[in-house]
């Protein structure tokens, strides 16, 4: 008898403290301030060796600059293979040939970092949940596990990758694609939960024929025709250090965005080697300028930084699209910078919330005896 109360109390606790939690992070509705440059749709604060600083040591990269910021680990740990590197130990997937594997203990560091900071800081960041295999049946189980464990914590899910040059070739087992029945399990568990999703997607091959059409624009637009009410936002609008913007993207992006049937795409311009693109010539700042103007709500800006040690080194994405942003309607380049961020994760935040308010206290009651 003893022994069952015993076990009855331990569980009140644990569902009180859930309650508790969740109800906190339900009042700490942020505020937009001016005084911050921009809010960040796109970090992470560990490498692909789990590495990086702490979030109360990023808070001071943030300082006076950055107001809130998406935060998520990288979902691929590098493998260091003594035969492959001796005694250098790789940091990155191009400093060696070692391959690639998933790691979901990315998650649990986030969590970590995210409940050590006070419900004050707190208010400042959206982590996001990354690690799991995309092509795996059991990832939407996974991203539903880590909510239950972590309730109050987490507001969406990614970056995670499905083609991207020079890494999907590193990761043994099945090939991530657009297609794959268990990336529609992972959708339709955000749209229940109200999860934004952040995806990575080349819009192209490395290196494509000149007459090769990029399919994978069509598979992304039916991918997200397939989930009408999943907030999908599209890392770097598909680009990346080698994969080139293909002809008339911009015009294909347009088309994109004038169809009512994908509103629920996204594009963030995060990572230097997108500005690269995109703030290289003069015609290229005006058409991605133009572009931005004409759909102001449907674009957000990112780093894409990962683990830096300092402000500039944190910063140095956004110097990089001085030019692009001069070149805003004052609306745009608010919605661009924050407007969009705010509105997007303060309605995940809202959504998640409640379903974890639901969810959790049911399947947290205790067993009968």
């Amino acid at each position: 008898m003893y022994r069952s109360l015993l076990h009855s109390l331990k569980w009140s606790v644990f569902v009180i403290s859930l309650c508790c939690l969740s109800h906190t992070v339900i009042a700490a509705e942020p505020e937009s301030d001016d005084d911050f440059l921009f809010h960040d749709s796109h970090f992470h604060l560990t490498n692909y060796v789990q590495e990086g600083p702490s979030l109360s040591e990023f808070l001071k990269l943030m300082d006076g600059k950055v107001g809130r910021s998406m935060v998520c680990g990288i979902p691929l740990q590098q493998q260091w293979m003594y035969a492959n590197t001796g005694d250098f130990a790789p940091t990155y997937y191009t400093q060696t040939d070692a391959p690639l594997y998933y790691y979901s203990f990315t998650d649990a560091i986030i969590a970590h970092e995210y409940l050590r900071l006070s419900p004050e800081e707190r208010k400042r960041f959206d982590p996001m949940i990354t690690g799991f295999n995309p092509t795996d049946m059991y990832a939407a189980d996974h991203i539903r596990r880590v909510l239950m464990t972590f309730p109050g914590v987490f507001s969406g899910i990614g970056e995670f990758s499905i083609h991207k040059e020079f890494v999907s070739s590193k990761i043994s087992g099945e090939v991530a694609t657009l297609e794959n029945k268990a990336l529609d399990r992972i959708l339709e568990f955000a749209a229940e939960v109200g999860l934004p999703v952040v995806l990575h997607c080349d819009v192209d091959t490395p290196f494509p024929r000149p007459d090769q059409d990029p399919y994978i624009v069509v598979k992304l637009k039916e991918l997200a025709d397939r989930h009408p009410e999943t907030t999908i936002i599209w890392a770097h609008i598909g680009l990346g250090r080698v994969v080139r913007p293909v002809k008339d993207q911009l015009a294909m992006a347009e088309r994109g965005l004038r169809e009512r049937e994908s509103k629920n795409i996204h594009f963030d311009i995060s990572w230097d080697e997108t500005a690269k693109y995109l703030v290289g010539k003069p015609e290229a700042i005006k058409a991605t300028a133009d572009l931005i103007n004409r759909f102001p709500t449907r674009f957000l800006f990112g780093t894409d930084c990962v683990g830096p040690k300092t402000q500039d080194q944190y910063l140095e994405v956004y110097e990089m699209y001085q030019p692009l942003l001069a070149e805003l309607t004052p609306e745009s380049r608010h919605l661009l910078l924050k407007g969009n961020y705010e509105r997007i994760f303060d309605q995940a935040r809202r959504r998640v919330r409640a379903w974890e308010a639901k969810n959790v206290r049911r399947e947290t009651t205790p067993p009968r005896d």
